[in-house]
């Protein structure tokens, strides 16, 4: 009888190198051993020779219940697995209101172990109904992330949180390790233009970029670390768009403080000039897509390795959110769970960047900030069996055959180079590249493994 439950035969890419027909061997959900060559017997075996394996994707930013009723974490643990996500890392802003208390935490646990088919990490946030003192009580229960906004997106649900009280915030969580994570955006002078031009009648495709200016970003972006470097807490902007938002991060990172920064897939693979224009409204994210001119810049961020991590900042908005014609009243965000891989890993081959910045930047980056790097994050000896297996191959995405709650994406018609071809969790087999194959509660929870005053290093 072989010792081994499952093994796997390929390209194995790692944070650092590529292993040319390679194998991993796995037992009881485990990496149990890896090599070169001939593989040992097994169970089970894949024969994956000429395509790429990769640990499983840990999705930083997921909004899976941004929406009562339309989505929620078990319809979302689809999509990621369909698009070789292990981890969803699912903000805290869900409706009707947002995760800011532990009971509130413990519930949303219940519909992860209930609900899912990947596993599942939680952020939580702080808000004036629980109260700064409800930190605790998150942190105990296993949250791995704090998530603040300087942006009122919806009152209630995603409230705006001042300064005075966002520093009291970061000083409380401080010393837990555990990092706070700012959307970041000026309120004041976002209301100021949006009114500006909307008094204007000037409300079409374009001027949704035209109102979030750069400076809206960058003032926030540098709030944000300011705020880290006053109380020592790990400050983190999560979706940064603006080559100056590298450079602001870097100029705290050479201090000293604990800056991190994210950016997300379409930043990076779609632009104003074509996408915007072509799909007006779908693109509207906060913050908004950039001219390519500054999709370009972006990208030399990403090739010297200085992004902590990309995500997908999935929402899946149904399209009655998307159509008005004042760009202005139309949802921001959409379904990118399912495209995060693919579009990143062609993006870096677009670029000349090697793949193992994609494991790097999708899977041990994360795993690393968000303190779930004892399990997950790498194919190494002992890490939960979280296999991706990448088929080489050119097409156009078609939304239509999407698993998430919507068929539609802004990246519909875009030319990828991969296709999940096999989606393993912990040693599980999930996704076969056309279905689902495990059930609805085989997905866990997942705490941090430890908390620290020191952050991760993402260097080696």
């Amino acid at each position: 009888m072989s010792d081994f439950d499952l093994v796997v035969r390929g390209n194995i890419v790692d944070a650092r190198r590529v292993v040319t027909d390679g194998w991993l061997a796995v037992r009881d959900g485990k990496i149990a051993a890896r090599g070169e060559g001939a593989a040992p017997a097994a169970r089970e075996s894949v024969d994956a020779r000429g395509q790429w394996i990769v640990p499983g994707v840990v999705d930083g930013q997921v909004h899976s219940g941004s929406q009562n009723g339309q989505e929620g974490l078990g319809w979302a643990s689809r999509a990621a697995a369909a698009g070789g996500v292990t981890v969803m890392v699912d903000m805290p802003y869900d409706d009707p209101e947002p995760v800011a208390s532990r009971p509130q935490l413990d519930a949303k646990i219940a519909e992860v172990e209930r609900d899912c088919h990947v596993d599942v990490a939680l952020f939580g946030t702080l808000n004036l109904e629980h109260g700064l003192q409800a930190a605790a009580g998150l942190i105990e229960g296993g949250v791995c992330a704090f998530k603040f906004s300087t942006f009122e997106a919806t009152p209630g649900r995603f409230p705006r949180v001042e300064e005075d009280d966002l520093f009291e915030a970061f000083r409380l969580i401080q010393p837990s390790g555990i990092v706070c994570g700012v959307h970041n955006q000026m309120q004041e002078l976002t209301r100021k233009n949006i009114r500006r031009l909307q008094e204007a009648g000037d409300t079409g495709w374009d001027a949704f970029m035209r109102a979030h200016t750069p400076m809206i970003e960058n003032l926030a972006t540098a709030l944000i670390y300011e705020l880290g470097a006053e109380t020592g807490a790990r400050a983190h902007a999560v979706h940064v768009s603006t080559s100056r938002g590298f450079e602001i991060c870097d100029m705290y990172r050479r201090a000293g403080h604990h800056a991190s920064i994210e950016t997300c897939v379409q930043y990076l693979m779609l632009n104003h000039e074509e996408h915007t224009r072509r799909f007006g409204a779908k693109t509207k994210h906060y913050p908004p897509i950039r001219p390519k001119a500054e999709v370009d810049l972006l990208w030399t961020h990403i090739a010297r390795d200085a992004c902590t991590f990309v995500s997908s900042d999935h929402v899946s908005w149904g399209l009655e959110r998307k159509g008005n014609p004042d760009v202005f009243r139309n949802s921001s965000g959409g379904p990118g769970l399912e495209t995060l891989l693919p579009a990143f890993w062609t993006g870096c081959e677009e670029h000349g960047i090697d793949p193992s910045m994609v494991v790097r930047q999708l899977s041990r980056n994360p795993a690393r900030h968000f303190l779930l790097d004892d399990r997950k994050g790498s194919l190494d000896v002992g890490m939960d069996a979280d296999i991706v297996v990448l088929k080489p191959e050119r097409y156009a995405f078609d939304p239509s055959t999407s698993l998430s709650a919507v068929q539609w994406s802004s990246f519909e018609g875009r030319e990828f180079t991969v296709r999940v071809a096999n989606t393993w969790c912990r040693g599980q087999h999930v996704f076969d590249g056309v279905k689902i194959l495990n059930n609805a509660g085989d997905g866990k929870f997942l705490k941090p493994h430890h908390q620290r005053a020191t952050a991760p290093s993402y260097d080696d």
